[in-house]
């Protein structure tokens, strides 16, 4: 890929499946993986060497990379090592999902192929040995963050991609770059309890699913939380963000156990 056109399918189209059936998955989110962190890829490369690969199902919700500028970007520092483990999995029979999250919104066609994964759609109902499950990376639901929720619709337009696309990568580099540094600047500012889920959009969500159990990432802020929704037990399982390079460490993963029973594993 060398730039969008009218013809090619941009990111925000290119999704395959908003429903699957797992029988033992394992569920990650929000890695941030760059070349600036050396650790935490090659954690991410021994997690899926030796933990990944023993399982049916690797599903990835989003933020897999801290930045994707576009396919064409699939240099041998970061995106081809991190297609290359994932595409490993694939020929062992382990099949691998992925979601975009915000930060890697632009991951499109070319490096699902090159990963062999399927792109979900975000959300996606995932169908578990004992019950259906919603999916999703998670920022859709801040709704209070009304900034970040305008900026998210501009970014995921095909237009807005598609004319995005199309400039040279160094361009799409410095866009991003400038747009992190504000991003970052603006968050510092903002109350934490903005940048977190609204209870209230969970809870549509869930209801017009038809469905009482939710996983996602996003927030960095990993727990189980239960409540009552429609008459019926509800959860909302949050997946930790990873960073093997900071002091202390952090990161984990969702995994089923024997009857059902789902555990978050978290490592420091």
């Amino acid at each position: 890929m060398t730039g969008g056109s009218l013809l090619d399918p941009v990111p925000a189209l290119t999704a395959d499946v908003d429903a699957i059936a797992l029988r033992d998955p394992l569920f990650i989110s929000d890695l941030h993986l760059s070349e600036a962190q050396p650790a935490t890829l090659e954690r991410f490369l021994r997690f899926a060497r030796e933990v990944a690969a023993t399982h049916s199902e690797l599903v990835i919700l989003g933020d897999l990379f801290e930045y994707w500028a576009g396919d064409d970007d699939l240099d041998p520092g970061i995106g081809r090592p991190v297609a290359d483990a994932l595409r490993a999995l694939a020929e062992q029979g382990v099949a691998v999902f992925l979601m975009h999250g915000n930060r890697d919104l632009l991951l499109g066609r070319g490096f699902a192929e090159a990963a062999r994964a399927t792109l979900l759609g975000d959300p996606t109902r995932a169908t578990l040995p004992d019950g259906t499950v919603l999916l999703a990376h998670g920022d859709t639901y801040c709704t209070r963050d009304a900034d970040y929720q305008r900026f998210r619709a501009q970014v995921r337009d095909p237009d807005w991609q598609r004319g995005f696309l199309a400039r040279s990568l160094g361009e799409r580099r410095a866009f991003i770059g400038a747009a992190r540094a504000a991003s970052e600047s603006v968050r510092k500012a903002k109350p934490m309890d903005i940048m977190d889920v609204t209870p209230e959009a969970i809870d549509a969500a869930l209801h017009a699913a038809g469905l009482a159990t939710m996983i996602h990432g996003h927030t960095h802020r990993p727990a189980v939380h239960r409540w009552t929704l429609d008459g019926r037990a509800a959860e909302r399982w949050v997946l930790p963000d990873w960073d093997f390079d900071a002091t202390p460490t952090r990161g984990g993963y969702l995994v089923l156990e024997r009857a059902g029973r789902a555990i978050l594993t978290l490592h420091g």
